[in-house]
């Protein structure tokens, strides 16, 4: 007999609008003894039945949406069926953009809760973050594999998240070999290197794909500092738009060792780019002291904001850097400031950026505004999916 959920009272309104989550307290009693990761049933407190999910003993998050369709079974051709139209939804834009390298699934908002799927050229890589996308792995991988049958498939489940739905890091082989070398994939007309073993995330940020482009439209014979550059890829789009210099800034030594590499994959003129191994906010001051200007910044940050508690703290430093920005840019210059806290709402963004000019002594244009790529979608019944906010400021 199936494991069943009845929710309190009252608590069915969030199902109603299909949203995909059900918290611990809105659960009244749960009928048999489901492990971690199983499908359940769920039903209102009067018993209607409301939708089948996966169920995490331990989480907030105790159930995870699949399906409000009480008739659909969960195996391998339900992943099938939701991978296909995931991947028949950015056909276009993988088209259009000439991409070897995209998101395929954008865990909720593709209605697979936790997973996490990104394509780069003939690998496929999951991060499946959630008790029910553990459970259902091998069925997942069969599904990639039928719809990708040339891809071999990795997994880079190294990601803190899964402590709170009882699980432990692993990375690892699914289907096919271990990449033994970065893997490189083409944007745009540019070949980008991913390192799938030990890059960030599943190995690169395709979500900033839009706003590299936007840049490339700010550099003709621009002085550009491209900050927490990672593997350069905003650097590449400045160089191609003809920049003057551009200033690569990242702590970490691997990346800016790719991020060299890539602009040699490109045969760009490699005299007009530099690669700074240092502390972002140190680098601004440094710069502030030295009275050094720029005329185009980007400031693509790490997340900020991993919690609610951290949300001030957050505030509090992206107003600095975009202060010290603002303040190293020549007069009439152009920032380029993003946040990828999806906590940090867009509103509350825009306010932390203009509440920087007002600090550093400027006057704020707001010409546009950018957010996560096309293959990034947000659905409408899981607004949480927007995370990436990104501001193009003309700054005097």
């Amino acid at each position: 007999m199936s494991c069943a959920v009845y929710l309190q009272p009252g608590r069915e309104k969030s199902l109603k609008r299909k949203h995909p989550w059900i918290f611990s307290k809105a659960i009244k009693k749960v009928k048999g003894k489901p492990a971690l990761g199983d499908t359940v049933k769920i039903y209102s407190n009067e018993g209607k039945y409301l939708a089948t999910a996966a169920y995490s003993p331990d989480s907030q998050i105790r159930a995870r949406i699949w399906s409000f369709d009480e008739s659909e079974s969960i195996d391998k051709d339900f992943f099938l069926r939701r991978l296909t139209r995931a991947f028949d939804a950015r056909r276009q834009v993988i088209e259009e953009g000439g991409l070897t390298g995209f998101r395929l699934s954008a865990a909720e908002s593709d209605g697979l809760p936790g997973i996490t799927i990104d394509k780069f050229d003939n690998y496929i890589v999951c991060q499946l973050l959630s008790a029910g996308a553990e459970r259902y792995k091998g069925d997942i991988v069969q599904a990639l594999r039928e719809l990708f049958p040339d891809c071999h498939i990795y997994e880079r489940s190294d990601v803190d998240v899964r402590k709170k739905e009882g699980l432990e890091k692993t990375t690892g082989a699914l289907w096919g070999d271990a990449p033994t070398e970065p893997v490189v994939i083409t944007e745009n007309g540019l070949k980008l290197e991913v390192d799938i073993l030990n890059g960030h995330k599943t190995g690169f940020y395709l979500d900033q794909r839009d706003s590299r482009a936007a840049l490339e439209r700010f550099s003709k014979g621009k002085d550009v500092l491209n900050c927490f550059c990672y593997t350069g890829t905003f650097g590449l789009y400045a160089l191609r738009g003809g920049c003057n210099k551009v200033i690569n800034v990242d702590v970490s030594q691997p990346a800016l060792d790719t991020a060299k590499r890539n602009v040699e994959h490109n045969e760009l003129d490699l005299s007009r780019a530099e690669f700074v191994k240092q502390d972002v906010f140190k680098l601004l001051r440094q710069y502030r002291e030295e009275g050094r200007q720029f005329d185009t910044i980007v400031m693509d940050p790490p997340k900020f904001a991993e919690s609610k508690a951290q949300l001030t703290g957050a505030c509090r430093g992206y107003k600095d850097i975009n202060m010290i920005a603002m303040q190293i840019l020549k007069p009439g210059g152009t920032l380029l400031t993003f946040s990828c806290s999806g906590l940090m709402e867009q509103n509350l963004f825009q306010k932390v950026v203009a509440d920087a000019a007002l600090d550093a002594g400027k006057e704020l244009l707001i010409m546009e505004r950018l957010n996560q790529a096309a293959d990034h979608p947000i659905a409408g019944n899981y607004p949480e999916g927007f995370y990436l906010k990104g501001i193009i400021c003309k700054v005097y």
